[in-house]
């Protein structure tokens, strides 16, 4: 057993559980610190919950063994997957079980039989990607996909986009392996009558287990019948009606998913995969009102589509923020007058085309009879343009985290389900009731299946918001019920299990606490959610368990200057996610470790803070702050030394997290009270410094060579030589209105050490007919930015402001070429005079001119038809569109490139010369890029010069700026 964090415990139960882990051989690690379980106090709920430990089971035994222990010492445990929940399903005060960092393993999967085999931490998307070379897909499809994990949907049982057609996860589980309360292992495989009848003679938890489900069935067949609702979203956790079909086969798996932990703990999942049709298209229905939107659902699903979904007005204005919107625009923006009150999505698939036209003729003869709320209809057929609007109604949950300046769309009666038919009188109820609470609320969800999620917009640090939640959660309940729906359609019960009683009634009620206390006589699985052991025993109540923003409340204001990020922060987890390919969070996905991503990072912030005002405000908890404060604080600077500052979050999480910007306030405050490395003067003071080191480069290089033991001593290694620009800069002059003169803006980067790329660009430039005048190098004070030197960076804008104000009057364009550089424009320069003065990336520069008709240019000849091109990962991230304008601008050329999806290469600036982070610097590039780099053949395309660095170091390989290729090209 391995504590992979510092901390102790005075707690007596929880060191007798610990120490009997160790008898039982636990072999995972143990998160005992309170910044690792200040980490796992949250999840995407309006709950915080402390727990007292966190374990990490290494090998499936491990679950055996924590039951064990838990059992001996009467220890409350809760397993945890993606942490997604939005009803606090993983969260307790006791002990924590999270398997999602190494139970992640696909075991096998069998394309003839159309199966897989996983643990319960496998994420949905991981299991599709391995799947799909097989034309095979998992059938539930939710939004959290990226970082869902099986076991949690199986916990849930989840369902999702589709459900008409693919059901719930609860369909799709062949059989699952799991540890009873006693420890042993129990396999819930489908049983006919014969094995059904043999299992409940066992003398054994199982035997007993099965006898009470036969007896429960057999005496409340008719109140089952009654109580649970004939719709899509039916009643699970625990679902007593499907645990046995018309045919007397029974399946133990339909009332172990969606029972949250609370019966036993998931070791390994069979799973059932479809056939993935190849083709797809969508039809986009525009309306002028929401409410017509969701009543026109029953005349589309007579198309038979795979699945409707609808989003609202609210959302689709805060897309436009977001970076999937430039390859949605197209099809999303409406030219008419009126404005768009909300979408429906309309999802057909096919195995060949010709079936694919049908579906699509299906579609247009329904629209034949459209209403007249409809403004317009579109169908897309372009895989990617598909893609990418999907993503943006998985991105809905996170979009209406900014849904207001002072509040956020809140998750607590977000996933009510009706029969579809109700769909329209509910949402009305619905609307009116917000309404007349003076609530603000966006709404999306599947409407084919009656399933609409709606948040409210609450500041839950504020009482009177907080008291909403007992209000609306009461009324959302009875309206469902009295419509013939749930208030928990989709998302599981968690702490809403206060209305359990009330949905199953007194009998059924007392089954399920029969269940409970035959499965968990203790009481020790996820306690006080769905059922106790005892039915006198209250359910945690909605409002019983501790709110996050009570604890937010707590933070005193004049320190969330610049930190109140860490407040918006709604724990969707999308930083969770597992491609490699995907730019946010590389120190995630690198060390697997939560307390390393933006969602961990931002929960470190907060607590910080509090404890900070705890100590300042000298009240009752000041006491404990002090105590806490040291270790907290050490493990946030730790936690932010190992951010790339790669920008991700700051743009892809749809609350836009920026932890780079945070960590550049907590350094300013941190140093003032410690002692900074001197590394961090020598890379402040670097562009002071340039001047120096490029008037002559390779003294300059001698000197660093000679210099590398006091540099490594410093914790710098593998530094780039300086390598200046070659040809002349130019001189301003007066021309005629007519004149091509551009001015090109050097930045210190490559002006020190990449000066290939500058004359590249004036080369091509030039070859294009433009008169170049080049800047002397222009500081942008971004190490000083990084590193927290306030005072030096707001010095070093001021100067560029000034500089940038003087070349402006020229009335000259002025290019850039760095895409980092080119990101602070709009970021670390936002508040800064400089923001206001426009420098155009050289490659808008280019497809501006060639769309003007003021570039022509002959075809120019390449070895190969696709040139791989890798943008930088913040450039990718803050400006997706980059990848659209090269490709334009080389197809001017006759050229082609293909930008390919890729993370983050691990240099990021100065990070990767860090010693203390050249081994995951590596590992982060081996994750997504050295194959690509090392298996390509010819040039490889390189955006970014850090990059451009690490393909050097790592690979071997110069890899080149386009405008280096595109100069090449056009000089012969």
């Amino acid at each position: 057993m391995k504590a992979i964090l510092s901390g102790t415990t005075d707690d007596s139960n929880l060191q007798r559980f610990l120490k009997a882990l160790e008898t039982w051989h636990f072999g995972g690690e143990l998160g005992l610190s309170h910044a690792q379980r200040t980490v796992f106090a949250t999840d995407n709920s309006i709950y915080e919950r402390l727990p007292k430990a966190v374990l990490f089971p290494r090998e499936p035994e491990d679950l055996n063994r924590i039951m064990r222990a838990a059992q001996e010492t009467r220890t409350a445990i809760a397993a945890r997957g993606g942490g997604t929940g939005t009803n606090g399903q993983s969260l307790s005060d006791s002990v924590i079980v999270d398997c999602s960092r190494y139970l992640s393993r696909i075991l096998g999967i069998d394309p003839a039989t159309r199966t897989a085999v996983v643990e319960p931490g496998v994420i949905l998307d991981e299991l599709n990607r391995a799947a799909a070379p097989h034309g095979l897909f998992f059938g539930p499809t939710v939004s959290t996909a990226s970082r869902a994990t099986l076991g949690g949907m199986a916990a849930t049982d989840a369902s999702g986009k589709g459900s008409r057609i693919f059901g719930r996860t609860s369909d799709h589980v062949l059989s699952m392996d799991v540890v009873l309360s006693d420890g042993s292992d129990w396999q819930a495989a489908p049983l006919d009558a014969e094995g059904f009848a043999a299992v409940c003679e066992r003398d054994d938890l199982p035997g007993l287990l099965h006898s009470s489900l036969r007896d429960i069935l057999d005496a409340e067949t008719d109140e089952i019948a009654r109580v649970f609702p004939i719709m899509n979203r039916g009643l699970t956790g625990y679902n007593l009606k499907e645990i046995r079909d018309d045919h007397g086969v029974f399946r133990l798996s339909k009332l172990l998913c969606g029972s949250e932990g609370t019966l036993a703990l998931t070791k390994r999942l069979n799973l059932r995969l479809l056939k993935k049709k190849p083709l797809r298209a969508l039809m986009v229905v525009a309306y002028d009102d929401a409410m017509a939107a969701l009543s026109d659902v029953e005349r589309l699903v007579a198309a038979d589509p795979v699945a409707v979904e609808f989003i609202d007005d609210k959302i689709l204005g805060l897309a436009q923020s977001d970076p999937v919107w430039a390859d949605i625009e197209a099809v999303l923006s409406h030219s008419g007058k009126a404005k768009v009150g909300g979408l429906n999505f309309v999802e057909v698939q096919a195995d060949d085309d010709t079936e694919l036209e049908r579906a699509i003729e299906r579609l247009g003869a329904i629209f034949e009879k459209r209403p007249s709320s409809v403004l317009d209809e579109r169908v897309v057929r372009d895989p990617h343009v598909i893609s990418q609007l999907w993503s943006l109604r998985e991105k809905c949950v996170g979009l209406l985290g900014r849904m207001d300046k002072s509040r956020q769309g809140t998750p607590f009666v977000e996933d009510a389900a009706v029969p579809p038919q109700n769909l329209g009188p509910f949402v009305k109820g619905f609307r009116d009731m917000l309404d007349s609470h003076g609530l603000a609320y966006g709404m999306f969800g599947h409407a084919d299946v009656g399933c609409v999620h709606v948040r409210p917009a609450l500041d839950m640090r504020r009482p009177d918001d907080a008291a909403m939640i007992r209000k609306v959660s009461d009324a959302v309940a009875a309206l469902a019920q009295s419509h013939g729906g749930l208030i928990w359609g989709e998302h599981g019960k968690g702490v809403r299990g206060e209305y359990v009683p009330m949905v199953f009634g007194a009998r059924l009620y007392d089954a399920l606490c029969r269940i409970k206390n035959v499965c968990d006589p203790h009481g020790i699985l996820n306690p006080g959610k769905i059922a106790n052991p005892n039915p006198k025993q209250a359910l945690k109540a909605i409002d019983e368990v501790p709110f996050r923003g009570s604890r937010d409340a707590q933070i005193d204001s004049k320190m969330l200057g610049g930190f109140e990020l860490s407040v918006r922060c709604n724990g969707n987890g999308q930083c969770f996610n597992r491609n490699f390919d995907d730019a946010m969070c590389p120190s995630y996905k690198a060390t697997g470790d939560r307390t390393k991503s933006p969602k961990g990072r931002a929960a470190l912030i907060r607590e910080w803070l509090r404890l900070r005002s705890d100590i300042e405000s000298g009240g009752i908890r000041a006491k404990g702050a002090r105590r806490l404060l040291p270790e907290l604080e050490a493990a946030l600077h730790e936690s932010l030394s190992d951010c790339l500052g790669c920008k991700a979050c700051a743009s892809q999480c749809p609350v836009k997290v920026d932890i780079p910007a945070m960590r550049s306030r907590f350094w300013a405050s941190y140093y003032q009270r410690h002692r900074r490395p001197l590394r961090h003067y020598l890379l402040g003071g670097l562009e002071t410094l340039g001047p120096l080191m490029r008037l002559s480069p390779a003294f300059t290089n001698v000197l660093m060579h000679i210099s590398g033991p006091l540099l490594s001593a410093m914790g710098l290694v593998d530094l780039p030589n300086v390598s200046t620009p070659k040809s002349a800069r130019g001189a301003f002059r007066r021309h005629g209105a007519d004149d091509r003169t551009v001015v090109l803006v050097e930045d210190t980067f490559l002006a020190t050490f990449d000066g290939a790329v500058i004359d590249a660009c004036q080369a091509l430039l030039e070859n294009l007919g433009y008169r170049v005048v080049r800047t002397a190098p222009l500081p942008n004070g971004k190490a000083q930015h990084v590193l927290g030197f306030k005072s030096a960076f707001e010095k070093a804008a001021g100067r560029r402001s000034a500089r940038l104000e003087a070349l402006a009057k020229e009335g000259y364009p002025l290019i850039g070429i760095e895409p980092v550089v080119q990101a602070m424009e709009s970021d670390e320069y936002g508040s800064q005079e400089a923001g206001k003065v426009a420098i155009v990336s050289i490659d808008r520069f280019l497809e501006g001119e060639i769309l003007a008709g003021r570039i022509r240019w002959r075809t120019l000849q390449s070895d190969r038809t696709d040139l791989p091109l890798y943008l930088h990962c913040t450039e990718n991230a803050s400006d997706p569109g980059s990848a659209n304008r090269w490709q334009a601008i080389f197809a001017a050329f006759g050229l082609s490139v293909n930008p390919l999806a890729t993370g983050c290469c691990g240099m990021a600036g100065t990070f990767g010369h860090e010693r203390e982070h050249a081994e995951m610097s590596r590992k982060i590039y081996d994750l997504s890029w050295r194959q690509r780099i090392e298996e390509g053949n010819g040039p490889a395309l390189v955006t970014g010069f850090s990059c451009r660095c690490q393909v050097k170091r790592f690979s071997g390989k110069r890899a080149q700026h386009p405008v280096e290729l595109l100069a090449a090209k056009s000089s012969g």
